[in-house]
């Protein structure tokens, strides 16, 4: 074999490896618990938090899972669904500031969710739903700090913030909490106007076509009617007038 057939074999041989190196830290970097969706207006009602807990263990199952939620800006009408194979505990607790809605004043929320009985296998993940009443409006994220725990004893604390914009070693799950846009609902009340708007000067444009088309059909047989009438006449009078000729 060539030298230089060696040579580009290596090198192949080292981009693959380089390449595959690369690809299986970003697997593992990636494998996180999250938050879906990523993202909520402020003040939504009546929606659904999804937690995706992935196991990064090779030989262990995660079988506790344990989220955290805040109390300082608390999510309130918090149920649980029925897992398969887990059973869900939901922890309430005494709010700091109650908070008040349109119906009633809230004295307490719910402040942790646990999973345990359940398993999830490595190379696998599970999803955890959590529907809410309504989110709140004065502030612009919620963090979820989740501890995640396997079978050979092992938890990790997913309860890290990010910081100077870098991503840290265990990030919680993180909800980011929109203002609904004003010049949204400005244009989509614009349309509306515009459409409606719109809508009645095609009727107005309708009617006065119907209108005009109508007036013209009426004047058309009324001058197919005078005509009519005009050529009577004459033969009235021209009749009249052999008739008397024959008299005389």
């Amino acid at each position: 074999m060539s030298p230089n057939r060696t040579t580009l074999r290596r090198a192949g041989t080292v981009t693959a490896l380089t390449a595959a190196g690369l690809l299986a830290a970003a697997g593992v970097a990636s494998a996180h618990v999250t938050v879906h969706p990523e993202s909520y207006a402020k003040g939504a009602t009546d929606g659904v938090l999804t937690f995706r807990v992935p196991n990064e263990e090779d030989t262990a199952g995660s079988t506790k899972v344990q989220v955290f939620l805040p109390t300082d800006h608390p999510v309130l009408g918090v149920l649980v669904s029925p897992q398969d194979g887990w059973t869900a505990k939901v922890t309430n607790t005494k709010l700091k500031k109650p908070v008040k809605t349109d119906d009633g004043t809230i004295t307490d929320a719910v402040s942790e969710v646990t999973w345990t009985g359940g398993k999830i296998d490595p190379g696998h993940y599970e999803d955890f739903n959590v529907a809410f009443g309504q989110l709140p409006d004065d502030t612009d994220q919620l963090t979820f700090k989740t501890l995640q725990t396997y079978s050979d004893g092992k938890t990790v604390r997913w309860i890290e913030e990010a910081s100077g914009g870098e991503e840290p070693e265990n990030p919680a799950p993180v909800l980011k909490l929109a203002a609904k846009a004003a010049e949204e609902s400005s244009d989509a009340a614009g349309s509306t106007a515009s459409s409606k708007s719109s809508a009645s000067s095609d009727s107005s444009e309708s009617k006065a076509s119907a209108s005009d088309s109508t007036a013209r059909g009426l004047g058309v047989a009324g001058l197919v009617v005078g005509v009519l009438g005009l050529a009577a006449a004459a033969f009235a009078v021209l009749r009249g007038r052999t008739t008397g000729s024959r008299n005389e």
